[in-house]
């Protein structure tokens, strides 16, 4: 991870930090323990990142949680990760609503349980009006299944003679994918020293901020978030333009 600079005051923290979680496996693995441990630690991770970045002043907190691609995943696995899913809606909505935590879930519900849809609608409803952070999970998400089924949804607009082809820009595809109404990431975090972005937030991150880091998922917490947004502070962020 690249040095954070120590020149800075406490500059606002980014609107908007998307974290892609990685490193379950690897740290169950290092300690000689099932995956299912690392997904465990990794639950605790969550509640600690969330709780950091609400006291930080983040806004909106997206964490990478589920992808399309984890479906090919052992069956054994899957369950397991569902069965943990099933957990963190039931035990942790009480206290986001608590402490004025939204919840939002993107991607694709179809695959999931009826259950697990029951409880993000129950979920996302009972915190429809909270203000302190937005968090929003991506629950077997892709990028490219977003962007794609965004194009699609035009496509019927266009075909149903509700707009023209040539009214399609930007600010239209946006309100058709998952995100719409979520302002773009400020900063992309990715754990466990991988450096891909692993088709996520593929539109909304075309001028995001990308932080490595070597920290496995389930060791993250605040000082971790604090240091990656430190890096951020020092970055030159000029969105195209000319320095």
């Amino acid at each position: 991870m690249e040095p954070a600079p120590s020149h800075l005051d406490t500059p606002l923290p980014p609107v908007h930090v998307a974290i892609i979680m990685d490193g379950n496996g690897r740290w169950a693995k290092a300690r000689g323990l099932p995956r299912t441990a690392g997904h465990k630690r990794g639950a605790e991770a969550v509640r600690r990142t969330v709780e950091a970045a609400r006291e930080m002043g983040v806004s909106t907190l997206t964490l990478y949680a589920f992808s399309s691609e984890n479906w090919k995943r052992p069956a054994g696995e899957v369950t397991d990760l569902m069965g943990l899913l099933r957990l963190y809606l039931r035990g942790e909505i009480n206290n986001l609503h608590k402490n004025g935590i939204r919840l939002k879930v993107i991607g694709d519900r179809r695959r999931l349980g009826p259950d697990i849809t029951a409880l993000i609608e129950d979920a996302e409803s009972k915190t429809a009006d909270n203000t302190a952070l937005t968090l929003v999970l991506a629950l077997s998400y892709g990028g490219r299944q977003e962007v794609v089924e965004a194009a699609r949804r035009l496509a019927l607009d266009v075909a149903a003679g509700l707009i023209l082809p040539d009214d399609v820009d930007e600010d239209r595809f946006e309100a058709k994918l998952f995100t719409a109404g979520i302002p773009d990431p400020d900063l992309i975090i990715r754990t466990s020293g991988e450096q891909r972005i692993s088709n996520f937030l593929l539109w909304q991150g075309a001028y995001a901020e990308l932080v490595f880091i070597e920290t496995l998922w389930p060791d993250f917490g605040r000082t971790e978030l604090e240091d990656a947004i430190r890096v951020f502070h020092g970055r030159d962020r000029r969105y195209g333009g000319a320095r």
